[in-house]
């Protein structure tokens, strides 16, 4: 009874968010996969639609090494010896021989002195913001960044908030001009790959126009990227967004989630900051990490992609990605072309992209729509992620029931 008055205040927020197209509605649960074969790539069985088979094109995995046999094996193995569970958090009992090994390898992987893992890349961003920014200091983000970079400076409450035209560099220094001298403290913040477009930020320029500002500011300016995307999936040897644009900066944040195929998030930085977070970040301190058996299962995970091994899925994966987007514009699509394997089909309207997607879904291809709110109107999209599970024959199906939808809307 208690809740009569509040449940009617929530359906109508629920009705505002279907009118406004931005309702997530009902979750796809997955019940099977089918091996790939002759010559195709896995396949998916869902609930309530019997035996079709589907083919997913909407997957972080984009080396799919969520399936690799021994990443199962390192992950079973953990089990056995460690649990299923670390039974507290870190600073309590929580912390396992295979977290302390999984963060010393990614200090290692990304060149940086130490590495701490969290529950997920988003708690992660949550979690080591806040600490770093006070009433004395100035956060300019990137106008496309992710929500957690959002929410994350809601609740972080600097000194300043300023929002830079979408990878615009000229911008970005039009921010650090009019403000020099104002903040002890500056964060520059951005993902490394934008989830939703599939492009990059240009850290090149964004570090050195950090450096040419240093001076301006009595603690410096400290630039932050969330590379969920990028790590193990971009660069040449999937580094991520430094890699592919030869910068370094001052914190890294990724995820184990999607490349590498597990769960979980981290932030790689210098001793000082790491030591400095694990004292205060929130979402570390008062939260269980994920799974030992989680945390050697991603240990393997950088140990496959740092190896020939890892090279020639890097090397697939971009091969498919080039193959799909040729394909696309050849049959007269728009897409926003990058080495990344998120290809955004460009459909620049709700109904038609609500439409495609139904009718990508009714021959059996799983695919994310993308409508206003979340993303700005008129950029409307279909977003397909590419990955090494993908063969040419999914390639070429895909690329015949996008020609079918063409040829039955003329």
């Amino acid at each position: 009874m208690a809740l009569m008055k509040l449940e009617q205040t929530l359906l109508q927020k629920l009705a505002d968010l279907r009118d406004r197209n931005a309702l997530k509605g009902k979750e796809t649960v997955f019940t099977g996969i089918k091996e790939g074969e002759n010559g195709k790539g896995p396949r998916f069985y869902l609930a309530d639609q019997g035996k079709k088979e589907f083919l997913r094109m909407n997957s972080n995995s984009y080396l799919g090494l969520s399936f690799a046999k021994e990443m199962i094996e390192a992950e079973e193995q953990a089990v056995a010896a460690f649990g299923t569970g670390p039974g507290a958090v870190r600073f309590i009992s929580g912390t396992w021989k295979p977290h302390v090994e999984l963060e010393k390898k990614l200090a290692q992987f990304h060149h940086r002195e130490a590495a701490m893992i969290f529950s997920a890349a988003y708690a992660t961003i949550m979690g080591i913001l806040p600490p770093l920014i006070d009433q004395e200091t100035l956060v300019i983000s990137d106008a496309l960044n992710h929500n957690c970079i959002i929410n994350a400076l809601r609740l972080s409450r600097p000194g300043a908030k300023k929002i830079y035209r979408h990878l615009d560099m000229v911008d970005l220094e039009t921010k650090l001009r009019e403000n020099c001298g104002k903040f002890k403290r500056v964060i520059v913040v951005t993902d490394g790959i934008f989830s939703m477009r599939g492009d990059y930020a240009p850290l090149d320029r964004l570090v050195l126009l950090c450096e040419n500002f240093q001076s301006e500011f009595a603690e410096g300016i400290i630039s932050v990227v969330d590379d969920s995307h990028g790590v193990g999936a971009f660069g040449a040897t999937g580094r991520g967004t430094e890699e592919y644009t030869g910068a370094r900066v001052d914190i890294l944040v990724a995820t184990l989630g999607k490349a590498l195929g597990v769960n979980g998030g981290y932030v790689t930085a210098s001793q000082p900051v790491i030591d400095f977070l694990r004292e205060t970040a929130p979402f570390y301190v008062y939260s269980n990490p994920i799974t030992p058996s989680e945390a050697a299962a991603a240990a393997r995970a950088l140990a496959i992609v740092d190896s020939p091994q890892g090279l020639g899925l890097l090397d697939s994966m971009r091969q498919q990605t080039k193959k799909f987007e040729d394909g696309l514009k050849k049959l007269g699509y728009e897409v926003i072309s990058s080495e990344h394997p998120i290809v955004p089909l460009m459909i620049r309207d709700t109904e038609k992209t609500v439409d495609l997607v139904r009718f990508l879904f009714d021959n059996n291809i799983l695919v994310t729509g993308l409508n206003y709110p979340i993303v700005p109107k008129g950029d409307e999209e279909i977003r397909f992620q590419i990955s090494t599970g993908h063969t040419d024959q999914d390639i070429d199906q895909a690329l015949d029931v996008l020609k079918k939808y063409l040829e039955a809307s003329r």
